[in-house]
Parts: structure tokens; sequence; C-alpha cells
């Protein structure tokens, strides 16, 4: 039996057990909506054969727009960029995107893919019309880049703790099997509701988000996550997320390595990914890193004057 079979089947049977001590999932009733991530106008745009994705909006300030985009996870939500938003909201026009099958956005039981991802954010720079600067989060740069390669109206990139950028391997950064994640996939949707009632429990939350923090997790994310898990359809998109189909298979070659325009990488330690191609991608004339001491994931939430501090510095070297 191949490896990555043989991890699939032990996959499925540890999560069986643990989700048989999980409670039911019982979500929201229909049309609860969920309470705002950040502050500023809520909006939809619609993308063809999806539904609506969610994004906040502060046109406020002068300059370039800036587009936030958060990361992929089970509990994933514009949330996560609220230090940031918070940080430059009135003084430039800031926006916050909010993935498909996430946040606010619709979350049909529908194939979740790189290629869906990206057109959201594509979507978001057409309907501003203008250049933007854009600030992806650990797999949420994947996408970043990925619009970058074919929008024009991209004009910088930070990446913030980026997926992407160890080395092509089964796992987080790479589809676990030779069919692209399949196999694990339908393994991992048999058991999607207990799993994912075991995944949005409190404590798990805290677990995962515990990694991403050198001291305590900020509470307002657990709590958002918590909020955000409970809506229906919640389970569908992260499915497709543990399954590995949402990385691209070797996203140095396939997307980073491509790049030409200024980019940013902020990071540190990760408990889910790894920088070893981060030296190759530096390399590269138009990619810079800054490195943010102490911190494994999440800087902008306990370093936040330093991220700023990086950011701006860049920006100004690429009016």
């Amino acid at each position: 039996m191949k490896r990555p079979l043989k991890l699939a089947l032990l996959v499925g049977m540890v999560l069986a057990v643990l989700a048989a001590c999980a409670p039911a999932l019982t979500p929201g009733p229909d049309g609860q909506t969920l309470r705002p991530a950040l502050s500023g106008e809520r909006r939809f745009l619609t993308l063809p054969d999806f539904g609506k994705v969610a994004y906040y909006a502060d046109p406020r300030g002068t300059g370039r727009p800036l587009i936030l985009t958060p990361s992929v996870n089970a509990a994933a939500s514009a949330y996560e960029m609220k230090p940031l938003w918070d940080a430059y909201v009135g003084t430039r026009p800031v926006y916050a995107l909010e993935w498909p099958g996430f946040g606010s956005s619709d979350r049909p039981d529908t194939r979740y893919t790189p290629a869906l991802m990206t057109s959201a954010l594509s979507a978001l720079v057409a309907q501003l019309g203008t250049d933007v600067d854009v600030v992806g989060l650990s797999l949420g740069s994947e996408f970043a880049a990925r619009a970058a390669l074919s929008d024009p109206h991209i004009h910088t990139l930070a990446l913030i703790s980026p997926s992407g950028l160890g080395q092509p391997r089964p796992g987080t950064q790479r589809a676990s099997a030779d069919d692209g994640g399949q196999r694990l996939y339908r393994t991992l949707n048999a058991i999607s509701s207990p799993l994912y009632g075991l995944l949005r429990l409190r404590p798990v939350i805290e677990s995962f988000l515990d990694r991403s923090f050198r001291g305590p997790v900020d509470q307002g994310l657990v709590d958002y996550g918590m909020d955000t898990t409970r809506q229906p359809g919640a389970k569908y998109a992260p499915v497709y997320f543990i399954s590995g189909q949402l990385f691209t298979p070797d996203a140095y070659a396939e997307l980073y390595g491509k790049l030409t325009i200024p980019t940013l990488v902020l990071y540190d330690q990760d408990a889910f990914v790894s920088f070893d191609r981060l030296p190759l991608f530096t390399a590269q004339p138009s990619v810079q890193a800054v490195r943010i001491p102490d911190t494994d994931g999440l800087p902008h939430f306990e370093k936040l004057p330093e991220v700023r501090a990086a950011l701006d510095t860049f920006w100004a070297a690429h009016p």
C-alpha cells in the first residue's frame, strides 16, 4: 500500500475515534448573521458559479488602497488581520477579504480550489479598479502571489509567514497524495461532521492558535473562531484545506519564483510551514525579507510596531 494512502487511512481512523467524543455538528439557524470581524462596512461581491464573497471596506484616508487577506484553516476569518486593519484604517483606504467558504462569505457544498480563492482576490482588485498593495497571511500568500502573476493592478506584495517556501513534500505544503489529495479528501469528507465538531471546540481552537503565539493567545481571535465555525456550511471548505487541496504542489516554482513585483516576506518561526527556500526567494532582485524575532506565525498580533515599521519602509521604497 502506498504511503499516502496509508496516511489517509490512519488519519481517518484516528479522527474517527476522536470525533466519537465530540458533540454533533449543530450549526446556527438559517439566516444567522455572523457578527462583523472588523470595523468598517461589510460588503459583498458575487463570483460566478459560487455566490457571495464578503469583504470589509473603509475607504477613508489617502494613497494606494491596501488589501488584507487572511490565512486558511478550520476557523479562518478576516479577524486574523485585525491588528493591521486597526493600524491602517483611516490613514489609507483599507479592505479585508474573506475567502470563499470562510467568514461572512457564502459556504456552499462545492469544490474549493486555489483558483477559486484566487478569483475572489482578483474580483476585489477589479472592483477597486486601481493599483493596490496586498498583504497575505500564510496560505493566503499563495493565493495573493497567484493573483499578482496575472493582475498588473497588484503593485506590491507583503507576505506574512507564507506557506510554500519549504521543500515540496507531502504534508501542509503539498497535496499529500499522487492524486492531489482526492483520496484523503474522501476519507475526511466521510466523517466531516463529527470531525468538524471536534475541530471547532474551544480547547482545539486555542491549542491550534497556541502554536502561532509566543505569548498568550489572543482571546478575541479565539472567540471569533468559535463564532465563525458555527455558521451553516462551515465544514465544507476546511475539509479541502485539511486534505491538502488548497496548497500549490510546488508554490515556489509555480508562484513565488515567477514574481517580478516588489515583494516583502515577514517571518520568524512557524509551527506549520518552513522557510527552506527563503534564501533562494530573496535572491530575486524584487524580493526582500525581514525577520520579526520572537514570533510564531502571527507577528502582527505580538510585534505590531515592528511589523508596521517593516511594512511602512517597504511601501515607502515602492511608491
